[in-house]
């Protein structure tokens, strides 16, 4: 799996799993699911399901690595969100007002903070009266976080 990931993710990959799978693997639904949302990922209840079921209810490390490249084939979370502002933006404007973006983050889904919201604003340089791109929003909210924090 050397070939699929850097050795920097392959380290990290490695210290998430043996936090969570303290036995060396992984040996039900909540274990895989934790570490894999740990990550970053955002896997199904029916991709875990279906992932732990090709490894027989067990996972080693090795087996993990190979389900996380099958995983990061198949979601693109950038793309994804992207998408979804697409399909809420019938002049295709690619942009949306920060009054509105607010809404959404605090509102929809599990709803950030307004101090969770003040903090992605800040990062992103957002204005609380200007109008976002929201592409360039998109790919600064989904970067990793930097390690000094």
């Amino acid at each position: 799996m050397a070939r699929y990931f850097k050795e920097q993710d392959i380290d990290e990959f490695r210290e998430c799993f043996y936090l969570f799978a303290r036995s060396g693997q992984i040996t039900n639904l909540d274990e895989l699911t934790v570490i894999m949302r740990s990550l970053g990922l955002s896997p199904t209840i029916q991709e875990l399901i279906s992932y732990l079921k090709k490894k027989n209810g067990k996972m080693s490390f090795a087996d993990f690595l190979d389900i996380m490249h099958q995983h990061s084939k198949v979601e693109n979370l950038p793309n994804e969100v992207i998408a979804a502002f697409k399909a809420a933006d019938p002049q295709n404007k690619g942009t949306i007002s920060a009054k509105q973006l607010r809404n959404l983050l605090q509102n929809w889904g599990e709803g950030l903070s307004v101090r969770e919201v003040d903090n992605i604003f800040r990062e992103a340089n957002v204005n609380n009266n200007s109008t976002v791109r929201y592409a360039d929003f998109v790919k600064i909210a989904c970067a990793p976080v930097p390690d000094y924090y």
